[in-house]
């Protein structure tokens, strides 16, 4: 047996009218999301944990990897960087990592063009010095990236055997602390102390902000590639040095996961696993059966074969969704478990790889009808406890719970790439946020779950015929974009310089 008969592939798809029709809808539409949905996430990332009001930045103490001449020098021979004693002076603080997709295009960018900010603050006696720090951001949990780490990977030009990520930073280079952030209001470093990417709302590297001579953030910007633009980010920097950047600033507010944002994206994250292509076509016809055998319900009482009543509509749904809940309940369990033994953190970069090509795959696979079969064997389970007419004693409500089970198994072929790095970065998060996206992702399916059933029963027949004709455009779509997707995050994942 070939591969196109052991994968139930249809090759004969692109050849088909309505294979391009959805090739060109998925065009249009991916082009507005992701222009839409890039544009929404750069203003929205660079103002996660910003507020209009100007506040001074979070003045901080951190220790640096002590190389002469750089961060040990005459006048600060310890290498301890603290803020505070930057007055006076613009101040570059560059958050970021070894293992970090975009580091060190930001570095780059800033190492490009140091030496010109510098001519800038020399050329008048009124401007102001630039001073920058990259500041290691894995410095507590499961996965550490020690000061020594860094030193190795970014102290010097010998990279020999390092990440491909290493490079030379010749500025000062330090890692952060849980305690580096100093809160007490005269400054002692014997007062109130806390995290320093918490008080910088810092999730994930690459950030960097621009501090001006007075301590203000002017300027922040989040990620980095080649294709960044950074002339809004270049033209404040120019402004603090030459002190003009008052109407630029801005306060950093402590940054907080908060349980409303993370159960709304679960909501989102449900209404996908929902309507996966995977599994939504056989929805209607599964629940139609089910409720026409309501209309048998006295002749399988009569045959011993039923006990009670046959489920209602509203009963049929919660069921089913009440399946798909225990599901993905599962599966979070699944992952914080594996978080106490694997740093999602760590090997977040892997992972994106991982799903870039997981989401081109997939969508190729479904575009020809086949499927990935993931989680075939809780198929397989279900299959085995379900009943049906036909066997001695049928159980109405075990198989719709279960059927719920297998729906959300089934789903998981097409929205893998975005339930399982959603559960990720929930336990990156803390258990707060797993909890909060669990329940966004689990009430919305059960609402959904519960609400299409009841539209059924109540004779929607109009709302199903367009469901069944539609099932199909909707399944090539959803295939194309998903390819779209994944082909469009390898190339950002290259363009951002990840290397393995």
């Amino acid at each position: 047996m070939g591969l196109q008969e052991r994968l139930g592939l249809d090759f004969g798809v692109f050849k088909q009218k309505q294979t391009w029709q959805a090739f060109g809808i998925s065009i249009v539409l991916f082009g507005i999301i992701a222009t839409a949905a890039l544009t929404l996430f750069d203003s929205a990332a660079k103002g996660f944990g910003t507020s209009d009001e100007a506040e001074l930045a979070t003045d901080f103490v951190v220790e640096t990897a002590n190389r002469s001449g750089i961060e040990n020098t005459a006048e600060n021979p310890t290498g301890i960087f603290r803020l505070y004693d930057h007055r006076g002076k613009v101040v570059i603080i560059d958050f970021m990592a070894i293992s970090c997709t975009g580091c060190e295009w930001v570095t780059f960018h800033i190492d490009e063009e140091l030496s010109d900010w510098r001519a800038l603050a020399n050329s008048d006696d009124s401007f102001h010095p630039v001073v920058v720090v990259s500041i290691g951001v894995y410095y507590s949990g499961s996965y550490i990236e020690s000061i020594e780490d860094l030193d190795d990977c970014f102290g010097d030009n010998d990279t020999d055997g390092e990440a491909g990520t290493c490079h030379y930073t010749p500025w000062t280079l330090a890692t952060g602390a849980i305690d580096a952030a100093i809160l007490d209001e005269n400054g002692s470093l014997n007062g109130t102390r806390e995290d320093l990417m918490k008080h910088y709302s810092v999730t994930a590297p690459p950030v960097v902000y621009v501090i001006d001579h007075e301590g203000y953030p002017v300027a922040k910007e989040v990620g980095g590639s080649s294709a960044k633009d950074w002339s809004d980010f270049d033209e404040k920097v120019e402004r603090a040095i030459k002190g003009e950047a008052d109407d630029d600033r801005f306060g950093i507010e402590a940054l907080q996961v908060g349980f409303w944002p993370v159960f709304v994206l679960g909501l989102f994250v449900g209404l996908l696993v929902y309507f996966s292509p995977c599994a939504f076509p056989v929805l209607p016809s599964y629940i139609s059966y089910y409720l026409n055998l309501g209309l048998r319900e006295e002749e399988m009482k009569e045959s011993g074969k039923l006990k009670g009543s046959m489920p209602s509509s509203m009963s049929i749904g919660l069921l089913a969704g009440a399946g798909m809940l225990t599901f993905f309940l599962v599966i979070g369990v699944a992952v914080v478990t594996l978080n106490r033994f694997i740093d999602f953190a760590s090997i977040f970069l892997y992972i994106a790889y991982f799903i870039a090509v997981l989401l081109t795959v997939l969508g190729a696979f479904m575009l020809m009808g086949g499927t990935a079969k993931l989680m075939s064997f809780v198929q397989r389970l279900v299959d085995r406890w379900s009943t049906t007419e036909a066997d001695e004693k049928f159980t109405p409500r075990r198989n719709m719970y279960l059927y719920g089970i297998g729906y959300a198994a089934a789903s998981i072929d097409c929205t893998a790439a975005a339930v399982l790095p959603f559960m990720a970065y929930t336990t990156v998060a803390g258990d707060g946020a797993t909890i909060a996206g669990l329940a966004g992702l689990m009430l919305s399916v059960v609402f959904l779950m519960t609400a299409v059933t009841m539209m059924v029963g109540l004779g929607r027949t109009m709302f199903i015929d367009f469901l069944r004709r539609a099932t199909g455009m909707i399944k090539m779509v959803g295939a194309w974009m998903m390819t779209f997707a994944g082909l469009g995050l390898i190339y950002y994942l290259s363009a951002a310089g990840l290397q393995f």
